[in-house]
């Protein structure tokens, strides 16, 4: 005959089969809560990498357009000085017997400051005279169509030197190879060495 069970017997059975099945939940809501806490972690770290590395790009793209920016602003200006020099060259063709007599030869820039107001009246003016309103009118356009532009005409063997108005290297050599040179200043904020100008220069015969 079997023993009976006492009532406290079976409720202490009934208590320590229980007692997993009551502390279970809290502990897996432990483990789960940790899991989600480094998720979040992860998930963050990713989104600051990502910002660091679409910052770069984006400087990247500033720095490309400023490039691109400052050389079709340098290009501008070389399409104006050669603009420039085919205005002198057009006009010296219209007066060429001045050109034989050597009236736009001036390789000095104090030449180019004297206008000659009778070429602009019905009584005209001498080939000499037109020659020298020329290379005043031009030389105006050239100072207000370039930073800083300045410009001579000359006859010179060498066209592709002088690296100023003031020094433009005319050798005055030769009796038809004229050249214009015109110089600016690319970049305006630039000073000192960096402030050296551009030259373009353009040999013809007129």
């Amino acid at each position: 005959m079997l023993p009976k069970e006492t009532s406290s017997s079976v409720s202490d059975k009934i208590s320590s089969q229980a007692s997993p099945a009551r502390y279970a939940p809290d502990s897996q809501l432990r483990v789960a809560a940790r899991a989600k806490t480094s998720t979040h972690g992860f998930t963050m770290l990713e989104v600051l990498i990502s910002i660091v590395v679409i910052a770069f790009g984006l400087l990247g793209i500033a720095g490309l357009q400023a490039y691109a920016i400052k050389n079709n602003h340098s290009a501008s200006l070389r399409s104006t000085a050669t603009s420039l020099a085919n205005d002198m060259i057009d006009r010296m063709k219209a007066n060429y017997i001045a050109v034989m007599n050597g009236d736009y030869n001036k390789p000095n820039s104090t030449d180019y400051s004297t206008a000659v107001a009778s070429c602009l009246t019905t009584a005209g003016c001498t080939s000499a005279q037109l020659a020298q309103n020329d290379l005043n009118e031009w030389a105006q356009r050239v100072a207000a169509a370039l930073p800083n532009g300045q410009g001579i005409v000359c006859v010179d063997s060498t066209p592709n030197d002088g690296n100023t108005v003031a020094a433009p290297a005319c050798d005055n050599t030769g009796t038809t190879m004229y050249v214009v040179k015109i110089w600016w200043i690319d970049d305006r904020s630039a000073t000192g060495s960096l402030a050296a100008p551009q030259r373009f220069s353009w040999a013809f015969n007129p």
